[in-house]
Parts: structure tokens; sequence; C-alpha cells
């Protein structure tokens, strides 16, 4: 009898991976990628290239994020932000790309995080323009929102936020405990459970405390891990300092398949490198899923403008790939362990990199990146999922306990246990996330874009920009954060 159960369990198992790998397959392989590259183009045609014409007033406006008298600021929502970002995808999944499509992926990787820059100024502009006051007074708002006020459509909202909390509330923090216990136990065979009740037990700490709390860890932890992870890869960079223009040059002919011409041979096709960068830029910098734009909501933003704080997470979308993701890139690439008759693959080819480079206590260095990345993105997707429980709820924090027991929970099972099937289906939560968000940004996309340029022509004019609602009457009737001067108030009466 138990026999016969397990082969129908084993069967079903089966069956359900069969069905969400065909369902990832064609979100992953095929729709999103092609969606998200062509949203990219978009935005950036449509706001004539803002991510390269405003670069500099980008990173002006984040030194000014840090001044705020109450809330949360944008530079805190900033290292929020890339504590979710930033993973170990930034070092083991550009080591994948490195090696599913060659040196050529790293080019079409820059090219999604240019693109991607455009999208995420325009989603976490929205996040801004929609927020709305928690019981507490915090600010709130996203994706959920944006489609709620927005488009007048809660049920997508209500599925935007069910996928994303089933995505980054509790599998993806899941993982994250799985690679931190899985580093431990190799670097150190620390068991895994131990391992797992300390990491629950510093989650708990700043999952308790909520938002704010989660926000200022990651403005604390972000900057050190971001800066010794930068250091190591500046100084592989100096020691080969002569092989870098190969390097760069490689990169570049690989992606138009110049180099294989060249050589005789074909190593990697187009397709190969563009497929791995372009899916490696995605996945890393998350510009069009509608994450990121949750926690960019949050901001008290300076100047007093919804554009501001896009203006702030189209820089974490640089420093994710164009930043990070290139350190380990060129780890990987001058360290020559590509070469090798039988390099390793993931991590591990990363490792490889640095023990040949650095020597042996490098693995102490990458298990304490490892933990560092994990943790902090762990913090940040639950505060992500704690603004779309709230927006389920009403706004209020009802359920709210129940909810982070059950993350704990999660990350505790993700520490001991890995279940394909749990992943597979995370990915196919975040896949229908971002569907449903691009549908939205593109139906939003003319107040957004009206929005921005607002912005642009208050500071061209010489003014420190700020919001009036009233040049806006898509936003008459909204009942937000946002609110008409005044005075405009009164001559409108």
């Amino acid at each position: 009898m138990n026999a016969t159960i397990n082969n129908w369990l084993a069967i079903l198992n089966e069956q359900l991976m069969s069905v969400i790998g065909d369902i990832n397959g064609l979100l992953w392989g095929h729709l999103l990628v092609y969606l998200l590259v062509a949203v990219g183009i978009y935005f950036t045609f449509r706001l004539g290239f803002i991510q390269i014409r405003q670069f500099r007033h980008a990173i002006s406006v984040l030194k000014k994020g840090k001044d705020v008298e109450s809330g949360i600021s944008s530079y805190q929502v900033f290292c929020t932000s890339m504590a979710a970002r930033v993973g170990t995808g930034n070092m083991a999944g550009v080591a994948v790309a490195l090696t599913v499509g060659g040196p050529g992926a790293i080019f079409w990787m820059w090219v999604m995080a240019l693109l991607g820059m455009a999208t995420a100024f325009v989603e976490s502009t929205l996040a801004q323009v929609y927020k709305v006051k928690d019981v507490d007074g915090q600010y709130r708002g996203g994706p959920a929102y944006y489609m709620e006020q927005g488009l007048g459509a809660r049920w997508m909202g209500t599925l935007f936020s069910v996928c994303l909390i089933i995505a980054f509330g509790l599998v993806f923090n899941a993982v994250q405990a799985n690679t931190i216990t899985a580093a431990l136990n190799h670097s150190f065979e620390i068991d895994r459970k131990y391992a797992g009740l300390v990491i629950v037990a510093c989650s708990a700490f700043f999952i308790m405390g909520g938002l704010k709390s989660v926000a200022q860890a990651s403005a604390r932890i972000v900057p050190v891990m971001a800066v010794g992870y930068l250091a190591i890869a500046c100084l592989i960079v100096i020691m080969n300092m002569s092989e870098l223009p190969a390097a760069i040059s490689l990169i570049v002919k690989s992606a138009f398949g110049w180099q294989e011409a060249a050589a005789g041979g074909v190593a990697y096709t187009i397709a190969q490198a563009m497929q791995s960068g372009i899916a490696r830029g995605l996945f890393s910098n998350e510009a069009g899923m509608g994450s990121a734009a949750n926690v960019a909501a949050s901001a008290t933003p300076n100047p007093n403008h919804p554009a501001s704080q896009g203006f702030v997470q189209m820089l974490g979308v640089f420093a994710d790939t164009i930043v990070i993701c290139t350190a380990s890139a060129a780890m990987i690439m001058l360290s020559g362990v590509m070469d090798q008759p039988e390099p390793a693959s993931g991590i591990g080819l990363l490792q490889q990199a640095l023990t040949s480079e650095l020597g042996h206590w490098t693995t102490y260095f990458m298990a304490a990146a490892i933990m560092l990345f994990c943790f902090t993105s762990i913090i940040a997707n639950y505060s992500y999922a704690e603004t779309n429980i709230m927006f389920l709820n009403g706004n209020t924090k009802k359920g709210l306990f129940t909810f982070r027991i059950i993350v704990l929970a999660m990350v505790l099972f993700g520490s001991i246990a890995s279940l394909p099937v749990v992943w597979n289906m995370a990915d196919a939560s975040m896949g229908m996330m971002a569907l449903i968000n691009i549908a939205a940004l593109v139906l939003l996309s003319n107040l957004a874009i009206k929005v921005i340029k607002d912005y642009e022509v208050q500071v061209k004019n010489g003014q420190v920009p700020t919001f009036d609602r009233s040049k806006f009457p898509e936003l008459s009737q909204l009942d937000g954060a946002w609110h008409p001067k005044p005075d405009t108030a009164k001559e409108s009466r």
C-alpha cells in the first residue's frame, strides 16, 4: 500500500515539475525576455535616453537623499533595493553566463542594464505617485497600489501581491538561507541545522522591526559588503592591468561573433551570448519585475517629487549590473581560469579565480560575501512582501505577525531542505508577477512620462522640483500621499 502511494506521489511530482517547467520555459525562455527588452527600449526612447542624459543628476539626487527630517530616506531605500538585488546571482549567475554564452554575454548584460535603468525609473516614479500612508504613517506603495488606484483594477493588484508574496516573501528567502548554510557547511563544516537557527534569529531581529528596521540595517550592511567585494575585484584588475584592454576587446568582439570568425572557429554563437547576457541582466537587476518599486514608494524623496526616487532607483540597476556583475566577470576573465582544461562551474568558477590570484584565504572571503549578500536579500525580500500583505489587508497590520512567523519558518526550512519543485514554482510566480507589472507600466506610461518631464522642466528653470498634483487631472480623485497645494485648492473652489 505504502509503495503504491509513493509511486503515485513520484508520478504526481514528476508531472507537476513538467508542467511548471513548461510554464517557466514559456515565460523566461521567450515571452518575458522579449517583453522586458521591448519595454526597456520603449521607455528609453520616450524619455530621451534619460539614463545617460541625467546620470550625473541622479548621483546628486542620491546624495541629497540622505537628508530627510522624518521617515525613510531615499538613500536607505536605495540600499534596501540593492540588498534584495545583490545576491549569489551576481557571483554564480555571472559565472554561468560566461560559461554558457562566452565573454560576449557580458556585453549584452550591459545593454540589458542600460535599458532596464529606464524601466526602473518609470516603475519607481509610479510607485511614488500612487503611494499611501498606512496606520503608522509609513508610506506604502508599489505595483499593486498603482494597479488599484491608477487602473482601477484591484483584482490585478491582488494577483500581483499573491505572486510576489509567494516568490519573494517565502520561497526566495528559503533559497537564500539554503545558500548560506551550504556555504558555511562547505567552508567551516558547520551543521546546517545550527546555522539555520542562527539565520532565523538574526532575520527575526530585523523582520520583527518592520520596514524601517530593514531599511536602517540595509543602509549599514550594503555599503560594507559592496565596498569589500569591489575592493577585491579592483585588486585583481590592478594585478592584471596589462590584460584588461584585451579582455574588454574580447567581450565586444564575442558579442557580435567577430572573435570566432577571426579565430577560424565557433566557440559561442551570437544567439548564445545574447540569450545568456540578457537573462543574467534581467534576473540580476529586476527592472520591470515590480519588486524594487515596492520599497521605492516608502521613501520620503528629496527633492519632494515622485520622479526624484526614479533617479535613485535607476542608479540601483546601474550599481547592480554594470558595477557588481562586471566586477565578478573581470575577476573570472582576468584570472584565466576559463582557459583551463576543466574549469569549474557556477560559484566554483569564481572561487577558482580568486584562489588562483590571491590564495586559499579567499575561500573564507567568499563564504563571508555569500552570507552577507544572502542575508541582506532575506530581510529586503521580506520588506517587499510586507507591503503587499498590507495591501491585501487594507493597509492594516492584520495578520502581519503571523506572516513574519511563516517567513522565518521558510528560512529555517530552506536552511536544511531543498525541493526543486518549490523553487520552480517561485520562478513561475515571479514570471507572472513581471507579466502583470509590464502591462500596468505600459497602460500608465503616459502619466509617468508626464510626471518625469514636469520634474525636468523645473530643474531646467533653475527650480527645486516640487510636486503639484493639481497639474495632473488624472490624479484629481486620488486619495493618496500627494495633495494639491492649499492655494490651488482654494482657487479651484
